[in-house]
């Protein structure tokens, strides 16, 4: 028999509420399983509810909603796009394609967000937009980041892929930029394995948004009586998930009380717990402001140097224990240099993400494996 100090503790684990598959069966059995059917609408409005957002179009993933945010804003060919350089390379990734060159910025060292004091002397006559990511959920510094980008006439968009269900000063993150983007990963607090969706804070992009999301045809206005044909009428591509996908997640949004109640449990039982830890081996926990409200996407440590987190997820890999450092800054990776970025010109990020490891969490994390995980990392000296 194995012991249950030796069996598998994941950094990840999907959970379900139970009506996901009624759910999918439901979407089978209405012989409707291309997007935008019941459970699509269904999503939509609950995510709009969820971001304060005029109005959500889910997508196939979180990238391809910040890719049809640089189709919206016009982005071109040699336009400057400011984005943190502690984030997933699809931040950069959707404006690159566009021809976009990504200007890295360096990020705060309580919450880890893009420095908002950095950016008046990165915006230039080229700048086309600012990209801001709400790390672990926790909110950026929004009324500097748009006073500044008011100043300046351009538009900020949210990368708020762990962010769902955060507010900044008692406002919902997603609904501050002129566009939001959302992702249902595998790895979120709301998952159909993958999915995302943006969400569009300005009327005047909802019409073209719908239009970019179906190919870029008018299809939609067609299913609604609105245009006897449709025809293709603008840039697009298909970023339209099935109806299956919608329906699981579906179940999985209107359990969000539920689910957020239990995270939120999960991590002020990491927090109180190793908080006497952090200060003898000279880590640090998390930050959230006062005036920040987080999802409770994730828990880590960040630990003095590299070596001490390498030390420490080897010490937990023994004990059979999988946590997981994060991002590698932007600026100093292979394609980030080729786009102008230099090793050195982001020193925050760099010590971020050196000393920087994920501890295990997921909605169902039972409190006899996260005492394994508490007691194990207490163990590290």
């Amino acid at each position: 028999m194995i012991s249950a100090l030796s069996e598998k503790i994941p950094f990840n684990r999907p959970y379900a509420t139970g009506t996901e598959l009624a759910y999918v069966q439901q979407a089978v059995d209405a012989n409707h399983l291309l997007g935008d059917g019941s459970f699509t609408k269904r999503a939509n409005e609950l995510l709009r509810e969820m971001t304060g957002s005029r109005a959500v179009f889910l997508t196939t993933s979180c990238t391809h909603a910040l890719e049809m945010a640089a189709l919206l804003l016009d982005i071109q060919p040699g336009d400057e796009v400011i984005l943190p350089t502690f984030t997933f390379v699809s931040t950069a990734n959707a404006f690159v394609l566009r021809g976009a060159r990504p200007v890295f910025c360096d990020i705060r060292p309580d919450t880890l967000n893009l420095d908002e004091a950095a950016l008046p002397s990165l915006i230039t006559p080229k700048t086309r937009a600012i990209v801001v990511v709400h790390y672990a959920g926790v909110a950026c510094e929004m009324d500097s980041i748009l006073a500044v980008a008011s100043a300046s006439g351009v538009p900020v968009v949210e990368d708020n892929a762990h962010g769902l269900l955060g507010k900044y000063r008692g406002r919902l993150l997603g609904s501050f930029g002129a566009f939001a983007a959302q992702s249902f990963h595998q790895t979120k607090n709301f998952t159909c394995g993958e999915g995302g969706a943006l969400a569009v804070n300005e009327d005047r992009h909802i019409a073209r948004a719908e239009i970019i999301r179906e190919k870029g045809t008018n299809r939609s206005q067609f299913l609604r009586g609105e245009v006897d044909k449709y025809t293709w009428v603008d840039m697009g591509s298909s970023y339209l998930p099935s109806e299956m996908l919608a329906a699981f997640l579906v179940a999985q949004l209107e359990a969000a009380e539920d689910i957020q109640r239990k995270r939120r449990q999960i991590w002020n039982r990491y927090a109180e717990a190793l908080a006497d830890w952090a200060l003898s081996v000279g880590a640090a926990l998390p930050c959230v402001p006062p005036h920040c409200e987080q999802p409770f996407h994730m828990f880590f440590v960040r630990m003095p140097s590299l070596e001490s987190r390498t030390a420490l997820t080897v010490s937990l890999r023994e004990r059979n224990i999988y946590a997981a450092f994060h991002y590698i800054p932007l600026h100093g990776s292979p394609m980030g240099q080729r786009l102008g970025g230099r090793p050195g010109e982001c020193p925050v990020a760099e010590r971020a993400s050196d000393g920087l490891l994920r501890l295990p969490f997921y909605t169902d994390l039972s409190c006899s494996d996260q005492d394994r995980v508490i007691e194990a990392v207490r163990a590290f000296r």
